[in-house]
């Protein structure tokens, strides 16, 4: 076998794991939001409440990027914010906390940026 050939088939392969990973990311893109809808058609059928709703849509969204580290996916660092954010916020509501969520979570996404812009610039200098 040529070495042309070996580059070939390598190049086919790489290009059949990415069809693959297409795949696997519309059919998971896809069953998240079936569930979502799903969640909120029977918290509202079932009156629930709200507690309820943004804990069910944190567990869906975090479920889904789990599932894309399950498959080797790439991990969307926005949706796995978005749904520690509903987590919380279902959280906040069922326990019926005192604090208010909006101003700790704005504190916290402060903080989580400037540690992010200059844990960037450190990893670039090295």
């Amino acid at each position: 076998m040529t070495e042309q050939s070996r580059k070939e088939i390598r190049k086919q392969r790489k290009k059949e794991r990415r069809a693959q990973k297409s795949d696997h990311d519309r059919k998971l893109d896809g069953v998240g939001w079936g569930l979502f809808f799903v969640w909120i058609g029977t918290v509202m059928l079932m009156d629930l409440g709200s507690g309820i709703a943004l804990l069910g849509i944190g567990v869906i969204t975090l479920g889904v990027q789990a599932t894309r580290k399950f498959w080797d996916l790439k991990i969307e660092s926005f949706w796995v914010v978005v749904g520690l954010v509903f987590f919380l916020s279902g959280i906040w509501s069922l326990f019926e906390a005192k604090l208010p969520l909006v101003p700790i979570l704005l504190i916290v996404a402060g903080l989580a940026v400037l540690i992010t812009t200059f844990w960037k610039k450190r990893r670039e200098d090295t």
